[in-house]
């Protein structure tokens, strides 16, 4: 079989213009909507890493705290003159 090539008519070649058109915006949504959903994940990735910092600074905020009152009661303890040595030594 010979095929022969025919002219195309001025609306058939504008259709296969708008088709590969077509065809370009699908690829250039699917690239987007691609990089949307790994914009999305590395948000994700994100707010969880900020979360468990959180999570850590709050903790060592606490411990500080406590530490703190610790150092407090050990500086008042060194700070006042022992009881029981004091009256020992009186007797």
């Amino acid at each position: 079989m010979n095929w022969t090539r025919r002219r195309l008519a001025p609306v058939e070649r504008e259709n296969a213009g708008l088709r590969m058109v077509i065809i370009q915006l699908r690829r250039e949504l699917e690239n987007k909507e691609g990089a949307v959903g790994r914009l999305e994940l590395l948000v994700r990735q994100r707010t969880q890493t900020i979360d468990a910092l959180r999570d850590k600074l709050e903790q060592a905020r606490v411990m500080n705290q406590r530490l703190g009152l610790q150092n407090e009661i050990l500086v008042e303890m060194i700070a006042s003159p022992p009881l029981n040595g004091a009256m020992l030594a009186a007797k």
